[in-house]
C-alpha cells in the first residue's frame, strides 16, 4: 500500500480575495477554514476553503494577488479541479451556477457525468457525480444538503507527454492506471475519495502561463513527517530536486517539479487546521505564522477586510 493517500489540497492564483469568498464560499458553499498570509509573500492573503474541518482531500486554497492578470491554459499544468457530489446533484448545481452567471458545459468522461464551470478568473472546475463517496460536505443556507460538495474527486493534468508523469504516479506514488479514453489516461487510488488523477496528452498545445485562474500546485497527502521524509529520500535518490521539509503551520510540505512540469507537493495530515483556533471559529481571525507575527499591525491595515 502506497503511503500517498490521494490529494491533500490544490492551490490556485486569483485576482481578488473577496472574489474568492463570494464565489467559493457563497456560490459553491465551501467553508473558509483559514485566513492567513502567503508565507513567502506575507503582504497577500492565503485563503483556505474546505469542508467543515479542513479535512485533507477537500482543501482548495488561493493566493489572491489583487489585480493579477489572467493566466493562459496549456500544457504543464493542472488544468481542471474535480469536485465530488452525490448522484442526482447536478440538476441543483446547474440551476445555481446559471443563477450566478457562471459558464456551463456538460460532458461524460470515463463514464462519469460532469458539469464543467469556472469562477470569474477562469479557474476551471468540474462537478462529478461520485456514488461511492461517503463524505459529507459543509452545510450552508441555500444549498441542498444532499447536493453539497463533498471534496475533491480528483484533478486533471494537461501534458505534452503523459508517460513520465504516469510512471512517477504509478510507481513511487502508488496510483493504478484504470482507464484510457482518447487522449485521457485515468489513474486512481481506489482506497481514497480524492483519488483520481487524469492525464490528458496535448502534444501540440503551448505551455500554460501562470496567472489568475490557473493552479499553482497540487499537493498529495501523507500521514506524517516520517512518511514524508521517506518519500523525500526516495525522490532525491531518483534524481528529483526536492525542497527540505517546510513547516506550513497546518501541515509540513515538500515540493518538487514533476516530469510534465506541474509543481507537486507532498503534505502531511498533521497537525491540521484547528491548531490555532477552535473548529467552530475556523476562518474567522487572521492567523499568522510565528515568523510573521511581528508584521500583524501592518498586515491588518494593508490586507482588505473580507465579508464572509
Amino acid at each position: 500500500m502506497s503511503p500517498v493517500r490521494g490529494l491533500h489540497h490544490i492551490t490556485a492564483i486569483s485576482s481578488s480575495a473577496q472574489g474568492n469568498v463570494d464565489f467559493f464560499g457563497k456560490v459553491l458553499g465551501l467553508r473558509l477554514v483559514k485566513k492567513t498570509v502567503n508565507f513567502d509573500d506575507p503582504g497577500t492573503y492565503h485563503l483556505y476553503f474546505a469542508d467543515g474541518t479542513g479535512t485533507p482531500g477537500t482543501v482548495l486554497t488561493f493566493f489572491p494577488w489583487a489585480g493579477a492578470h489572467k493566466g493562459r491554459p496549456g500544457t504543464g499544468e493542472a488544468g481542471l479541479t474535480q469536485f465530488a457530489v452525490a448522484p442526482g446533484a447536478l440538476d441543483f448545481w446547474r440551476d445555481r451556477l446559471m443563477a450566478a452567471s457562471a459558464p456551463l458545459e456538460e460532458k461524460t468522461v470515463a463514464d462519469e457525468t460532469r458539469l464543467i464551470s469556472a469562477d470569474p478568473d477562469g479557474f476551471a472546475f468540474a462537478l462529478v457525480e461520485a456514488p461511492d463517496d461517503p463524505r459529507t460536505g459543509w452545510i450552508v443556507d441555500g444549498i441542498d444538503p444532499a447536493a453539497a460538495i463533498k471534496g475533491f474527486r480528483g484533478v486533471t493534468l494537461t501534458l505534452r507527454d503523459v508517460e513520465p508523469t504516469r510512471a512517477l504516479l504509478t510507481g513511487l506514488m502508488g496510483y493504478t492506471e484504470v482507464g484510457h479514453e482518447g487522449a485521457l489516461t485515468r489513474l486512481a487510488n481506489a482506497e481514497v475519495a480524492a483519488g483520481v488523477v487524469d492525464l490528458v496528452a496535448a502534444p501540440q498545445t503551448p505551455p500554460a502561463s501562470q496567472g489568475a485562474g490557473r493552479i499553482h500546485h497540487i499537493a498529495f497527502r501523507v500521514a506524517d513527517r516520517a512518511t514524508q521524509a521517506t518519500i523525500r529520500s526516495t525522490l532525491v535518490a531518483e534524481g528529483f530536486q526536492v525542497t527540505p521539509q517546510i513547516d506550513r503551520s497546518y501541515f509540513t510540505a515538500i515540493y518538487f517539479r514533476s516530469p510534465g512540469g506541474v509543481l507537486f507537493e507532498v503534505a502531511t495530515d498533521e497537525p491540521g487546521f484547528a491548531t490555532d483556533e477552535r473548529v467552530e471559529e475556523l476562518g474567522q481571525g487572521l492567523k499568522l505564522p510565528v515568523e510573521h507575527e511581528h508584521l500583524r499591525p501592518m498586515l491588518e491595515k494593508r490586507l482588505p477586510e473580507l465579508v464572509v
